[in-house]
């Protein structure tokens, strides 16, 4: 009689996607050499995106969030727990508690940058118009603490508000200086606008109630963090 083989690893809810647990895990080994919090948020926005990319459900995306913090924890490396802290401060409400109470069980190091994380305060919300129909274009200004890193949230709306683009802008006096350029050129509109109005908006448009381009997946989660911080 031949003994079955112990499952090595933290017990799960979907044990199928271990191996994708595992690939998250190994890739987490870069996040605590990049080199401050925005490109670390960026780059936990794409892993969130891959996930809800492929969950069937949002059950089944609830419960793969919860396998991955599980192996997040077991791992216990200090990509691992910077992973957590992003998972906390961006992700999806429902993994926020959870992957604080994993990161702060951790004694992994942290790089300096980690307190940062999802710390941003809003700013200016430009619409840029470029015709009727290449619908809207609104460019959301975050900065982090003590006024640092000023980087945007770039999304655009066409017909019925659907989202077609969501772009992470870390450059931002280089757009607003090229859609001013191409103002003056009679190319396009750009004003400031009402950061309430933009804030019902746009957490209406990526609340999760319609589909989005697969395009757009990536900066997702952080675009929803951005939006949520809006009034």
């Amino acid at each position: 009689m031949t003994a079955t083989r112990p499952v090595q690893g933290p017990r799960l809810l979907l044990p199928g996607l271990r191996e994708v647990y595992e690939v998250f895990v190994r890739a987490s080994g870069e996040l605590p050499g990049l080199p401050a919090a925005l490109p670390a948020e960026v780059w936990v926005s794409a892993q969130l995106g891959t996930l809800e990319a492929a969950a069937p459900h949002a059950e089944g995306r609830r419960a793969a969030l919860g396998d991955l913090v599980t192996s997040l924890r077991a791992a216990g490396t200090p990509g691992a727990r910077t992973f957590l802290r992003g998972l906390a401060a961006i992700g999806p409400a429902e993994v926020r508690k959870i992957a604080a109470s994993a990161a702060d069980g951790m004694r992994a190091e942290e790089p300096s940058w980690a307190g940062d994380l999802g710390a941003v305060t809003p700013g200016q919300v430009w619409l840029i118009q470029e015709g009727p129909l290449d619908g809207d274009r609104i460019v959301c200004e975050f900065r982090y603490p003590d006024g640092r890193d000023l980087h945007a949230i770039a999304v655009r709306l066409g017909y019925g508000d659907t989202p077609t683009e969501i772009v992470p802008v870390g450059d931002v006096p280089a757009l607003m200086t090229a859609a001013r350029q191409a103002m003056q050129a009679e190319l396009c509109t750009v004003q400031p606008f009402s950061p309430a109005a933009v804030g019902e908006r746009l957490r209406a448009v990526l609340g999760g109630a319609q589909t989005v381009p697969d395009e757009c997946y990536p900066a997702l989660a952080l675009a929803r963090h951005r939006v949520s911080l809006l009034p």
